[in-house]
């Protein structure tokens, strides 16, 4: 099922007056929304039916049937589950206030990533990562920890694979990367410009990209061939990345199991030769 009412606050901060319109009205009234024929909507949100074909397609829907159907799939299921413990975090909570948010929130992240998981794109990703000559990684912040967690991972099955934590060098392995490489480009924003730097170059070297990024048009969901979206249950602008660093590291380890499934007599010799026994040390 594809989660209506996130693929729409996703792209919300991208969507023209006209089409805010109508998510702004979806958002607000969702179950009267999901009952409202194509031209009620428009009259309600004082658009247009065509304004409200645009924002099905490019929220990824074949038309307004399909977005509507999801949309009731998706009330069904959220009326099942109203734990609202999703509030935000203030200075007067208590530890075990922070302790359910905290936890709720990173829960809330991995559910809502899970919506927008499409199984074609990440094929398609892994078949990418199969055919490749190395994997390439890059990232900043919190996104790099998450590229170093792909690192070890792919080191463990014998996948050749790159990863520098200095910004500079991963410039240089954009710059000598080539078409039989792969580059995973880690950025949640889609818009850190150093990151775009990496990602302006490996087009230029006709490399290709899978981002794992969030559901919103950017520079870099733009440049890349497959888009491997992940909700974040915090603001873009935030002290400190933390359930999109949990979203982030489920879409590895989802890549590296497919990958690993894939290839599994191959990654079983592998992951055999690579065990370090702690015996030993």
């Amino acid at each position: 099922m594809k989660n209506v009412l996130i693929r729409m606050n996703q792209y919300r901060a991208q969507a023209s007056g006209a089409e805010r319109g109508v998510l702004d009205w979806v958002l607000e009234n969702p179950e009267a929304a999901a009952q409202c024929s194509i031209h009620r909507l428009a009259e309600l949100s004082y658009t247009s039916p065509s304004t409200v074909v645009r924002i099905c397609r490019k929220l990824g829907f074949e038309g307004y049937r399909d977005l509507q159907k999801s949309l009731l799939c998706e009330l069904a299921i959220r009326q099942e589950n109203r734990a609202e413990r999703s509030g935000q975090l203030e200075y007067i909570d208590q530890l075990t206030d922070i302790i359910d948010k905290v936890t709720y929130r990173n829960i809330a992240s991995l559910e809502n990533s899970r919506m927008l998981m499409e199984p074609e794109v990440i094929r398609k990703s892994v078949d990418l990562i199969c055919a490749s000559g190395t994997v390439l990684l890059f990232g900043m912040g919190a996104s790099f920890l998450v590229a170093q967690d792909a690192y070890q991972k792919l080191l463990r099955v014998g996948k050749p694979c790159a990863l520098s934590e200095d910004i500079h060098c991963q410039y240089l392995l954009a710059r000598n990367a080539g078409p039989s490489d792969v580059a995973i480009i880690i950025s949640y924003t889609g818009c850190t410009e150093e990151i775009l730097r990496c990602a302006r170059d490996l087009r230029r070297q006709g490399t290709p990209i899978i981002a794992i990024t969030r559901f919103e048009p950017s520079p870099l969901s733009q440049m890349s061939d497959c888009n491997l979206y992940v909700v974040a249950m915090e603001e873009t602008f935030r002290s400190g990345a933390m359930s999109s660093r949990i979203a982030q590291l489920n879409m590895i380890d989802i890549l590296y199991t497919a990958y690993f499934n894939r290839n599994y007599d191959l990654s079983i010799r592998h992951f055999e030769k690579t065990q370090i026994s702690k015996q030993n040390l």
